[in-house]
């Protein structure tokens, strides 16, 4: 199921072909870091490097060079070395890299310094990942300025730095069918851990035992990481947006906003449900999630070739203001609350990010100044949400509704059609979230 050779070789070769004559682009990997003392946070390879190599090993270096007659795409990685792979297992080294990886050329990284300046002079431009990794721009910048130092004896400087970010990135925003298989898997072990989680509350006492729940069903799918910190928020702590700290208990009666999503093979998946702890919506709780429920509905909806990247929020936030209005949570017309920007008192955040190798994923939401149309192989989140906070903020709303927050979120994938909702099968109606949690 993982990405094949050709493909990576592929998307190197689609990058160069968008590269001016005359130039060259360096894209680093990952870097270990420290958590603690002698602990390190777990290595995740750097997104646009896994991209375009598949190699998940941390100090390595990608050089596309196109035109080369010895070879246009070249890796610096580790050697082998038997002490560290006694302690940490074994590395591919430069020696296997050609055939595994399918470059066409590849040298230890500690000689980087020795072959990459050879490589730089003589070129008009220089690809980079401007900013994302400091280290390599001043190395890059003091190769560079050595060569500018033998101009008088002919050296040839290269003499502009372009971010290969914003080609990279619309490379990266359009999913290949190997790609989607791959966001479909991590989809399917993301619902089961969600309707596990589901089940589990009835008798969990813990935020922290549903997380544990999620993690158990990831892992025992094949995917080691979850995409993200998970959020567990019950009761008002389901208000908090990026509440991570899951360390609340379980209240008979509250509801509980889980957002969770697997890595699987480096593909992230984004799901959010919303559900009783005790597996019964209560009438306050029913009624505002209805609201939330609709506007996903409608948003979806908009999710086709025909609309822009705002069009799926522009109708969640319109359902959602017109559900508020009814039960007189929100006061005035529509037009006046959308153009005051009163809603975001409840809904405050956007209903969509792009989703791939990263779960706020690469690409352009504007091209132009404007809005950009969706187009098939886009992969996007829906996710609206509504959020009554309990404290001094909301005294003016009535007791019943406050310490409630609703998310509801799916992974659409637009397609030349229908859009196709990647994480549909999780529960989500009324009926078949008391349905799923009654057994």
């Amino acid at each position: 199921m993982s990405i094949p050779l050709a493909e990576f070789r592929r998307r190197r070769q689609r990058l160069m072909e968008l590269m001016q004559p005359g130039s060259l682009a360096v894209i680093p990997g990952g870097q270990r870091k420290i958590r603690n003392r002698d602990v390190e946070y777990p290595f995740r390879q750097d997104s646009d490097f896994y991209y375009l190599t598949g190699f998940t090993e941390d100090n390595a270096l990608l050089v596309l060079v196109p035109g080369r007659s010895h070879g246009e795409a070249i890796l610096f990685c580790q050697e082998r070395e038997k002490r560290f792979e006694t302690y940490h297992g074994e590395r591919l080294g430069p020696d296997r890299a050609v055939d595994a990886l399918g470059v066409d050329d590849a040298f230890p990284f500690q000689d980087m310094g020795d072959i990459l300046p050879g490589l730089l002079e003589g070129k008009e431009r220089i690809y980079m990942t401007l900013g994302d990794h400091p280290d390599m721009d001043r190395r890059l910048l003091q190769w560079v300025g050595a060569i500018r130092g033998r101009e008088s004896g002919g050296a040839i400087a290269p003499g502009e730095f372009v971010a290969a970010k914003h080609m990279l990135h619309e490379l990266r925003l359009f999913k290949s069918a190997r790609e989607l298989s791959l966001m479909r898997r991590a989809a399917e072990i993301t619902i089961a851990a969600h309707k596990r989680a589901m089940r589990a509350s009835r008798t969990a006492l813990t935020e922290l035992a549903l997380e544990a729940e999620l993690l158990h069903a990831f892992m025992q799918e094949g995917a080691r990481w979850p995409a993200y910190e998970s959020i567990v928020g019950s009761g008002n702590n389901g208000c908090t947006l990026h509440y991570t700290a899951n360390n609340g208990r379980l209240r008979k009666g509250d509801l509980v906003l889980i957002d969770a999503g697997c890595e699987f093979d480096y593909y992230a998946s984004d799901l959010t449900r919303t559900f009783p702890v005790d597996g019964r919506f209560r009438p306050a709780q029913k009624a505002l999630y209805e609201i939330v429920l609709a506007a996903q509905t409608a948003a979806i909806e908009r999710c086709t070739r025909q609309h822009h990247f705002n069009d799926p929020h522009e109708a969640a936030t319109e359902v959602m203001v017109d559900g508020l209005r009814q039960l007189k949570l929100l006061k005035g017309s529509r037009d006046e609350i959308l153009e005051k920007g009163t809603y975001h008192r409840f809904c405050p955040h956007k209903a969509s990010h792009w989703l791939g190798l990263d779960v706020h994923d690469v690409g352009d939401y504007r091209l132009g100044g404007e809005w950009r149309e969706l187009e098939p192989g886009m992969v996007l989140t829906v996710e609206p949400g509504i959020y009554i906070r309990d404290d001094d903020s909301n005294a003016d709303i009535p007791a019943k509704w406050r310490g409630i927050g609703i998310r509801i979120e799916d992974d659409v994938l637009i397609t030349r059609g229908a859009p196709e909702v990647l994480t549909a099968a999780a529960p989500k109606t009324v009926a078949d979230i008391e349905a799923w949690m009654a057994g």
